[in-house]
């Protein structure tokens, strides 16, 4: 597809790289990597492939490359199937920044389905390893915020409408916390097209973070929109794990690349998860255990992933 295609040019440009078999519809590459460079770089879908994506498939590189990177990179940022923008800055970003490095992530244009058109500028600075993660102690629920939006023609009273459905949701099994949902209607030169959109984020008292997202469509409620994003959460909630499902899989590379043994709580291990665990120890020396947690609570559905890092070191610094 045009977004897998634009991250693997990307990737190439990054470490001055061959690549051969890019092309759309392909069904076998070879790609040659050289040495990571930095500096800045451009990859846009031309779609409303997901920002995110790229995003997620250019960080383990850049964090191993001789100098700082800037990547401007276009597409959808609130797409089916991908994450989020929001979710990436609530959610993946904090957590993931516990392995020991920063990034910026700067939201120049939202764009949204079909057209795309939105534009996310990160910088990001190379580091000499990644310190290991340890996210096993849930905790308790503290808070629970959120943004419902909408953008283009829609109107602000669909965002509401969101918002105020999913506090509902929440509301029957969560009676005691307060839920600061914003609505937002998005400023017409900072997104192109129209979408709709919410996601919800639960802050534990250890730190973990976990999230419910939904999009709008044509012909969509928007009360089913804010449901399905609280129903989501809540999920989440009961699994009992200290991430949720979306963002299990997102660790893996990290944890693979991680100097010493990465212990992560989560649900039932995604397919998602499954693969990037395979392919992650294909490319690596690193080594995953999946076990069921030992818990107490017969109703929890938790899981540790474990992971020996191979503790990559950046040659470059």
């Amino acid at each position: 597809r045009p977004q897998h295609l634009m991250g693997l040019e990307m990737i190439r440009d990054l470490c001055e790289g061959k690549l051969e078999g890019g092309e759309i519809g392909s069904t076998e590459i070879t790609f040659t990597p050289g040495k990571i460079k930095g500096g800045t770089h451009l990859a846009d879908t031309k779609t409303a492939g997901s920002v995110c994506l790229l995003m997620q498939v250019a960080m383990p590189c850049v964090l191993f490359a001789a100098s700082p990177s800037e990547l401007h990179l276009k597409g959808g940022t609130n797409a089916e199937m991908a994450p989020q923008i929001d979710y990436t800055l609530m959610v993946f970003k904090p957590i993931v920044e516990k392995f020991n490095f920063t990034f910026n992530c700067d939201i120049r244009k939202r764009g949204y389905y079909p057209q795309g058109g939105g534009e996310v500028v990160v910088q990001m600075s190379p580091v000499k390893e990644l310190s290991p993660i340890n996210l096993t102690e849930r905790g308790t629920v503290t808070k629970i915020y959120g943004r419902a939006f909408v953008a283009g023609a829609l109107p602000i009273k669909l965002a509401k409408d969101m918002a105020a459905a999913a506090v509902r949701c929440i509301r029957k099994e969560i009676r005691d916390l307060y839920i600061n949902i914003q609505s937002v209607r998005e400023p017409d030169d900072q997104a192109v097209g129209t979408g709709s959109g919410i996601i919800i984020v639960a802050e534990t008292s250890t730190g973990c973070l976990l999230a419910g997202s939904s999009l709008g469509k044509r012909g969509k409620n928007s009360d089913k929109v804010g449901i399905e994003a609280a129903e989501m959460l809540l999920k989440n909630l009961k699994h009992g794990g200290a991430v949720d499902d979306s963002l299990q899989d997102q660790l893996i590379i990290f944890m693979a690349l991680a100097k010493g043994v990465s212990k992560v709580k989560s649900g039932p291990v995604t397919l998602h998860t499954q693969t990037a665990i395979h392919f992650a120890e294909q490319l690596t020396k690193a080594k995953f255990t999946v076990t069921k947690s030992e818990e107490e609570d017969p109703s929890k559905d938790a899981y540790i992933i474990e992971c020996q890092g191979m503790g990559m070191i950046n040659s470059n610094l």
